[in-house]
């Protein structure tokens, strides 16, 4: 069995972490709608559903921990109140054990989150075999030499069209073996990072994404493509679509 496993239909995945079963998501981006409604758009609070879902989905896989994949927070510095209170409610209304991995979104996310939350280094962190990192950033050469490396950041998606023309655009995962090379010239010495590489799609359905199969839409991470060149796109539902560069 794999150490990390999609949920089919959801964007979140299960990892075994040595000893424990893990529910994992990337880019929660609590609060987001504040920031939606500034820019103009009518949107309602979605708080309560993103909480009923992660909960019904802790629960579903039988997980005794959450990780989080950095960005649970949307606002780029302090969070502002109605934030808070979406971040105090998220671990309430959760009753296991929670990691929080730092992302770009998350400055000062240890003087928020309750004292019992883990916050990890912004190059992220190991549980077993499974390495976990936002990546805004490049990941510590430990996550790199974990057997499976799991991060966030990008909101992969892909731009499907149809016989007539017709376009939709779905959320989906990147998955692939990883590449060493740009992790050994970054790092200035070897780094043994032989491992899987599985890109998340944001959990928050309203934070967008990086169109992975359309030209000019670069990636966000600094070590992709590169450091994983053969990547393959895979829908939700599990549908797989081959090479992010193919479809």
């Amino acid at each position: 069995m794999a150490l990390v496993e999609p949920v089919l239909g959801e964007p979140a995945a299960v990892a075994e972490t040595g000893g424990g079963r893990a529910l994992v998501v990337a880019d929660y981006h609590a609060g987001i709608e504040v920031s939606l409604r500034r820019k103009g758009l009518e949107v309602e609070g979605r708080g309560p559903q993103r909480r009923r879902r992660l909960r019904r989905l802790v629960r579903e896989e039988g997980a005794d921990r959450l990780v989080v994949l950095g960005d649970v927070g949307h606002a780029i510095g302090a969070p502002e109140e109605a934030e808070r209170e979406e971040l105090a409610a998220l671990f309430d209304a959760v009753d296991v054990p929670a990691t929080v991995v730092v992302g770009n979104h998350d400055s000062g996310i240890e003087d928020v989150v309750p004292a019992d939350v883990t916050v990890t280094p912004s190059d992220g962190a190991v549980l077993g075999d499974v390495g976990f990192a936002h990546g805004h950033t490049w990941p510590s050469r430990a996550v790199l030499e974990a057997e499976t490396v799991c991060i966030g950041h990008e909101h992969p998606a892909v731009r499907l069209t149809d016989d007539v023309g017709g376009t939709r655009v779905q959320r989906a995962w990147l998955r692939g073996p990883l590449d060493p090379a740009p992790f050994t010239d970054h790092y200035g010495e070897a780094v043994d990072a032989h491992g899987d590489l599985a890109v998340f799609p944001a959990f928050n359905d309203l934070s967008g994404g990086t169109w992975v199969n359309v030209d000019g839409q670069g990636f966000l991470a600094p070590f992709l493509p590169a450091g994983c060149p053969d990547a393959e796109l895979y829908l939700q539902d599990g549908t797989r679509l081959g090479r992010f560069d193919r479809v």
